[in-house]
């Protein structure tokens, strides 16, 4: 067992036992030790401590890399829809039922919501608030009590921002729950952010600079996350100040080729700041990694095809808006090629199942952003998907089986054809992030020459050769809060920013009613926030004081 595998274990352990044990009172009330341990006897020691800080990290994979995940942070924005596949909330189904991507699904009894959201965040702060009492009284080395402190208090408020963020006003507390609690509070945002400020300072200020075990927090994920808080609150100083931090001073370096950073053998490069480290042992995981099977067609019905571990298991969820395709130039930008996949490779080995004219290895489909005519297609056997084929004027899906996938995520190690998870890692702070806050920031401070280039180092490392790197680069004339947003997109389409990018901002509504023709109908005021899941409202005793968000 490997370093990892064996942290991985620790933390799967502490997971297991603290979400029975130290759930948090307006969640799930049933509680179960089936081994008969108590908090007290696991964080009396030091090993207690260093296995529940590990085990903070575990609630992050209920979210990221996962189905639900995917659903909660980048579907219903304007650059992906429903697959034909999505179906609703903890089901599958042939789209459009209602579903979390067009709105009709985020109701008060999501089960994602709950499941995967809410309920997962306040099981890690509560995991962490029982070790920040513990850890004084554990005999922690007095030099390393302040490293796991800026852990602990780093997760805190990780979860705590994903919860206000999604929720807005919300429980919060900084003290164990250890029995059932039944009364809950409506913490204002405001007061919220001031404690995950404070949190953050403190893992600026004791996190080390650098850490073997990759994933676990060190200072410039802190300031990373920092620089990621203090725009979403609209402190730009702060903001640009964090980011540059990070860009100078620890290394960090952009890959030369965006292409190589989708590579199962590349995970661990100098662009990625924080990684969500899912282990080769499937079994160490909270569920595996699903993204390489979300965003992709359904391929293997089609001539001369057959589902394979190279080209992925279709699980055909979500698929891309007209507009996110629209928003690359891929004759300049190397970044749309590197993303999706829109040809797919004959690998059917009985010739008799093939088409007449097709051999192994030979174009078996096709799928293009652009209208390719019926005088184009005469004479080819492969499969043509055009964009009108995929798409109805007004960019609502007509093929919701047959469309250019997202190809990041892709896992050629899987064990089998069969096999659904993986062990790709999810990349949870990349560099170029620094880069889009620095320029947002700037922007907001009115300062559009100094953001055009930090847009311009992103755009120049996407230029299809060195010899149009000029050619990318943007004017500060240019820089608008739009093109900021549109350039997120084509760097991060797929990796859970976008939903947050759109709420920060605030052109959730406007981008989705303008370019998400699948959502634009009922995506509301109120969908700036997510209902407080209903078996939360049901389980409180304070009913007239902890109420539903409006508009749910």
């Amino acid at each position: 067992m490997n370093n990892h595998q064996i942290l991985t274990w620790r933390s799967k352990v502490f997971y297991t036992l603290s979400f029975s044990l130290l759930s948090f009172a307006s969640c799930s009330l049933d509680e179960y030790n089936p081994g008969g341990a108590t908090v007290e006897s696991l964080l009396n020691t030091p090993e207690g401590i260093e296995a529940a800080t590990n085990g903070t990290y575990t609630y992050n994979q209920k979210l990221y890399g996962k189905e639900q995940g995917y659903a909660l942070l980048e579907m219903g924005t304007d650059i992906w829809t429903g697959g034909a596949n999505s179906g609703n909330s903890g089901t599958n189904g042939i789209y459009p039922q209602p579903t979390l991507m067009n709105y009709q699904g985020l109701i008060s009894d999501n089960v994602w919501v709950k499941s995967n959201l809410w309920q997962p965040c306040y099981a890690g702060i509560n995991l962490v608030n029982t070790a920040l009492k513990n850890i004084g009284t554990a005999g922690v080395e007095a030099a390393k009590a302040p490293i796991l402190e800026a852990e602990l208090r780093f997760m805190r408020a990780w979860y705590y921002w994903h919860l206000v963020e999604s929720f807005g006003d919300i429980p919060f507390t900084l003290e164990p729950t250890e029995s059932i609690v039944t009364i809950a509070n409506r913490t204002p945002v405001d007061q919220v952010y001031e404690q995950i400020f404070s949190d953050l300072q403190y893992a600026v200020d004791n996190a080390p600079s650098n850490n073997t075990d990759y994933g676990k927090i060190t200072k410039p994920i802190a300031e990373a996350f920092s620089a990621r808080v203090y725009l979403t609150r609209g402190r730009y100083e702060e903001a640009l100040t964090y980011a540059q931090h990070v860009m100078n001073n620890y290394g960090y370096s952009l890959m030369p080729n965006y292409a190589d950073l989708w590579k199962m053998d590349n995970e661990k490069n100098g662009e990625i700041i924080w990684g969500l480290n899912y282990s080769t042992n499937l079994e160490f995981n909270d569920g595996s990694n699903v993204g390489h099977s979300m965003y992709l067609m359904e391929y293997d019905t089609q001539p001369g095809m057959l589902r394979d571990v190279a080209n992925g298991f279709p699980n055909v969820r979500y698929m891309p808006t007209k507009f996110l395709l629209n928003l690359f130039d891929e004759t300049k930008d190397v970044r749309f090629n590197s993303s999706f996949k829109t040809t797919w490779f004959c690998n059917e080995t009985d010739a008799a199942k093939r088409p007449e004219g097709m051999a192994l290895g030979d174009t078996a489909i096709f799928c293009s952003k652009y209208a390719i005519s019926s005088e184009a297609r005469t004479g080819k056997v492969y499969k043509i998907y055009d964009i009108n084929d995929v798409y109805r004027p007004d960019g609502t899906p007509a093929d919701r089986f047959h469309y250019i996938s997202l190809k990041k995520f892709e896992d050629p190690t899987r064990a089998s054809a069969a096999e659904t998870e993986s062990a790709r890692d999810v990349f949870l702070i990349r560099l170029p992030e620094m880069y889009f806050i620095a320029a947002e920031a700037e922007m907001q401070r009115g300062n559009n020459t100094a953001a055009a280039g930090y847009i311009n180092t992103i755009r120049e490392r996407a230029a299809i050769n060195s010899a149009n790197r000029q050619e990318m680069d943007i004017t500060a004339s240019m820089v608008t809060l739009d093109f900021i947003l549109d350039e997120r997109a084509r760097e991060f389409a797929g990796e859970q920013l976008r939903w947050f990018d759109l709420k920060r901002t605030n052109k959730l509504l406007e981008r989705v009613q303008l370019h998400n023709p699948d959502a634009k109908s009922f995506i509301k005021d109120f969908h700036m926030i997510r209902p407080i899941p209903q078996s939360e409202l049901d389980a409180v005793t304070n009913k007239d004081t902890f109420k539903q968000n409006p508009g749910y």
